[in-house]
């Protein structure tokens, strides 16, 4: 929807009808402006948010993305977050990956359990270009200075399957789509929805995305950050803050206007705590009940993935060194709890942001995937009492 001046002169010279007819159009373009906006009015877990409520509230981290649109079907992109902005391969982050359901490609895990390390940016694409997308990373990271001698790489690249939308079959993802995303990574506001990995993705018969959140312990807790950016393209039954969304609107798994629920969520964890590959395995599986409080299943065909890494300072892995031994600094295992709250929190805000910042989408063969009904969603979280 676009706000118009004529909006504005309907309600300064239509008296009363115009009045609230204006009042209407105001109120659609509130929403259609601030689209997950209203998500600041309703209390999604007892913590704090960050001040950009994103992952990159994590100090140093960095989110790019390439966004590929076109009339003959292709609806698809790349989205690359990076756990900071020097030489990653040179300072590696710990870094920990963990399966809900396997059902996905994901690239370089294997190294990173084994390791407990990550040394590229982490893409996220569609399933089909997850080849090119490493190819291209392993491509970047040689040609960073300082990389003249490597010659062995572990890019790390997950997707989701975003074919409904996108002409997934077109190998319309082409290397320089991932460098453009590498390259224009930032700190700062991230863009979310219909946005890079995000652009042809579906999430509870809606249209999803890319969506992020964060949470910041308080100073007696160590005053940590916990980010989180998702690429949702799954099904189950819509929850949120607990109402039955899903249900009320008509749409879920196993009804009749939604008959399957495939799909995947890919989800990035940042920190800044001092944890290890132990520690940041055990973040990210708590991840996962973020994702089941907002009424994902992990269906079959699903391919959820959690990836995390911390970014502190103190604890980064030199590739290489001429000391023999490495002194790192750990959170107690008795402090972790509440960094678990944090990342369950921020997943399931992240989802609902994928969700409230997507737009209508029309995609190959005419295909159309709805945006979730905004003031629909607001008039039942008043009816539960969970919104003013």
């Amino acid at each position: 929807m676009v706000c118009t001046v004529a909006n504005w002169r309907t309600w300064r010279f239509g008296w009363l009808a115009g009045l609230v007819g204006g009042l209407a159009t105001l109120a659609s373009c509130a929403l259609a402006q601030g689209d997950s906006g209203f998500l600041k009015e309703l209390r999604i877990g007892v913590l704090p948010r960050g001040p950009l409520n994103a992952i990159t509230d994590v100090a140093g981290v960095r989110v790019g993305h390439a966004t590929l649109r076109d009339s003959q079907g292709v609806c698809t992109g790349v989205t690359a977050i990076l756990p900071h902005g020097g030489n990653l391969f040179q300072q590696k982050v710990p870094g920990a990956i963990v399966v809900g359901n396997g059902f996905g490609k994901l690239v370089g895990s294997t190294q990173v359990e084994e390791l407990g390390t990550i040394e590229t940016p982490i893409i996220l694409t569609n399933t089909l270009a997850v080849g090119v997308a490493a190819r291209a990373v392993v491509e970047w990271t040689l040609r960073q200075p300082g990389n003249e001698d490597v010659q062995s790489v572990n890019p790390v690249v997950g997707e989701t399957n975003d074919g409904y939308l996108n002409d997934i079959r077109r190998p319309s993802v082409r290397p320089e789509h991932v460098w453009e995303a590498i390259d224009s990574a930032r700190g700062g506001p991230v863009a979310e929805g219909c946005v890079g990995a995000g652009t042809g993705t579906v999430c509870f018969g809606f249209k999803g995305g890319i969506g992020t959140s964060s949470r910041k312990l308080p100073a007696r807790l160590g005053g940590y950050t916990v980010g989180v950016l998702v690429q949702t393209n799954f099904g189950g039954v819509l929850q949120i803050a607990g109402v039955p969304v899903g249900e009320e609107l008509g749409t879920y798994y196993l009804h009749d206007v939604l008959s399957r629920s495939d799909g995947s969520c890919m989800i990035v964890v940042a920190t800044d705590a001092p944890l290890d590959p132990r520690q940041l395995r055990r973040l990210a599986s708590r991840a996962l009940y973020g994702l089941a409080r907002t009424g994902g299943i992990s269906s079959h065909g699903s391919g959820d993935y959690v990836i995390a890494f911390s970014t502190y300072a103190g604890n980064l892995v030199p590739h290489r060194t001429s000391e023999r031994v490495r002194t790192v600094t750990l959170l107690r295992d008795e402090e972790l709890s509440p960094l678990f709250l944090a990342v369950i929190e921020a997943t399931e805000e992240a989802i609902y942001h994928s969700l409230f910042e997507a737009e209508t989408t029309r995609g190959r063969d005419g295909h159309v995937v709805e945006k979730i009904p905004t003031g629909r969603v607001l008039e039942i979280l008043r009816r539960y009492g969970r919104i003013r």
